[in-house]
């Protein structure tokens, strides 16, 4: 067949159209490049994220100051703006630093700087001078002035350095032949390699340009990870076995212990001496020099004990003012230091459940101060359960990474008040408590807390047709001798892992689940099951002298001492 010559030429045209748009297209593919960010926009780049709307930053005689809120979403979840104080918190593992806006003195870990540019209020939040957040957040920073752009870098993430295999390499807006370039390589240019993504690196250039590489066009380098100092962990006693703890309920005044022995394997007292007695923070003292005197001259660290009164009203006050945690935290370390004390052990409960991330900031602000003092810090904590002022206002995990050891108070399971009675610690109660507490915190932090206490139950008809229910705490010896006085007999309750007695007085019943060596054996192979890093025992004065053999026996003999 004959082709017409009209219709040869609509081919020729075609063609010819067909091979200028391709040499079109890859003259633009090859020579020129699209602006990767809104051009009239500053641009803050961290890592390969892109930050273009609202103020990231502003520049100041050449400085940057970054915003709070950037900081806050991208760097620094911790960190932390008392609006109605003017005043920035920022804590690391080791630091706790205090700036407020338009200051040119910081304070960090309570000791003054001077720094030479200061925080800026601006509309509804503060910006930060980037250069005072360098050492903080271990992060490099780079200023592209002229083009408004900002690039972080920061130092201990993984890196991955890449370089152009030739000189016709683009870089490419999306990971498609046909996007649009946003860079042209030289084998010179230096590319930092994130991810790969069907045969495309995502790349980030020195100018900080965001775009994707073909993986065969680049020579991908791993840089050695830099090693993040962290402070060493604090641990007493190392080479003793595991811990042993008891606390001493102080009442009004220290008693001399001058006459008394320590107990056998005992590692740590913790005096209950310090209560946060209003929402100004003021801290009241029972502290006594001789009975630190007394501990140490027996081998015996001393991590003195301090509450919150119990009372949320008064928590929720000084928990919302930076200046008032600030001021606990200075009366904390004064103690700490004027008594020698070796740790400050928390034990704050009945904490409002919207609090808990102010707790959590209080720890925070407290722990990296007392350890530049060498102070170890431990916190008490309830098995977890539905309670939001007694449970739930604990962030076990958050405060886990932060305190040297948390305590589980593996007691009160039927507290003073319960409306039944039954068990303080039944053995299966205790150990899901530890079972629980271990999804958030290390085994190693974990110090499981045993009662050397039980309580006596009262049951009796209520007028309502029910059994109306009360409790008195007891001692193990004030217990022995109730049941013996009563000519009740002993019964082993399995589940419960414990000893029970009950007797009868009229129409009033009378129960009691015996706290004794045998139940403390039980709660103390626990430590060992679980690899814990000891146990603490409220309180002292309640046990009887074979319960320190029996916690020697488990805790200290299993190791070398």
């Amino acid at each position: 067949m004959i082709v017409k010559p009209a219709k040869t030429l609509k081919i020729s045209a075609f063609i010819i159209f067909f091979i200028i748009f391709i040499s079109c297209v890859f003259f633009f593919l090859n020579f020129y490049t699209v602006s990767a960010f809104p051009e009239d926009k500053a641009a803050l780049i961290i890592e390969n994220t892109v930050i273009t709307e609202g103020t990231p930053f502003i520049l100041e005689n050449d400085r940057v100051l970054l915003s709070y809120n950037i900081i806050k979403e991208h760097l620094d979840p911790y960190i932390f703006w008392d609006a109605a104080e003017n005043k920035i918190t920022i804590t690391t593992l080791d630091k706790t630093v205090r700036l407020a806006t338009d200051s040119l003195t910081a304070f960090i870990n309570t000791k003054p700087v001077e720094i030479s540019f200061p925080a800026k209020n601006v509309t509804t939040q503060p910006y930060i001078p980037i250069d005072f957040l360098e050492e903080l957040y271990d992060i490099k920073v780079k200023l592209i002035g002229e083009k408004n752009r900002v690039i972080i870098d920061k130092n201990l993430s993984p890196r991955k350095i890449g370089t152009a295999k030739s000189s016709a390499v683009t870089v490419k807006l999306s990971p498609t032949w046909f996007s649009a370039p946003v860079a042209r390589l030289t084998k010179t240019d230096t590319l930092t390699v994130y991810s790969l993504e069907e045969g495309w690196f995502q790349v980030r250039t020195e100018e900080g340009l965001i775009g994707y590489v073909p993986e065969h066009k680049l020579e991908v380098k791993e840089m050695p990870k830099k090693a993040e100092n962290a402070p060493q962990a604090r641990q007493h006693n190392p080479g003793r076995g595991k811990l042993n703890m008891v606390w001493d309920y102080i009442h009004r005044v220290t008693p001399d212990m001058s006459g008394e022995k320590a107990p056998l394997g005992l590692d740590i007292i913790s005096p209950t001496w310090f209560s946060i007695v209003d929402g100004q923070g003021t801290i009241e003292s029972k502290a006594d020099i001789s009975y630190i005197r007394w501990a140490h001259n027996n081998n015996l660290a001393v991590w003195a004990l301090i509450n919150n009164d119990f009372d949320p009203d008064i928590t929720r006050e000084f928990l919302s003012s930076s200046e008032t945690r600030d001021k606990i935290i200075r009366q904390i370390l004064m103690y700490a230091e004027l008594f020698q004390l070796d740790g400050i052990n928390i034990d704050f409960e009945n904490v409002y459940y919207e609090d808990r991330d102010l707790l959590v900031q209080f720890v925070r602000e407290l722990t990296p101060i007392l350890h530049e003092a060498g102070i170890v810090v431990s916190m008490d904590v309830t098995p977890k359960s539905t309670s939001l002022n007694w449970s739930l206002c604990y962030d076990r995990k958050e405060l886990g990474k932060v305190v040297d050891y948390m305590i589980l108070m593996a007691y009160d399971e039927h507290w003073a008040t319960s409306p039944v009675s039954g068990s303080v610690a039944s053995i299966g109660w205790v150990e899901k408590g530890i079972v629980s507490l271990l999804e958030d915190v290390p085994a190693e932090k974990v110090i499981l807390g045993l009662p050397f206490y039980t309580r006596e139950w009262e049951e009796r008809p209520a007028e309502n047709g029910g059994i109306a229910v009360k409790s008195r705490a007891l001692s193990m010896a004030q217990a022995k001798r109730i049941i013996s006085q009563n000519g009740s007999s002993l019964s082993w309750d399995e589940k419960a892992g414990q000893h029970f007695a009950y007797y009868t007085k009229g129409d009033k019943v009378y129960k009691i689940w015996l706290e004794d060596d045998k139940s403390i054996q039980l709660k103390a192979a626990l430590v060992n099951k679980y690899d814990l890093a000891g146990a603490a025992s409220w309180r002292k004065g309640f046990e009887e002298p074979i319960i320190w053999e029996v916690l020697y026996n488990e805790l200290k003999l299993p190791f070398k001492v």
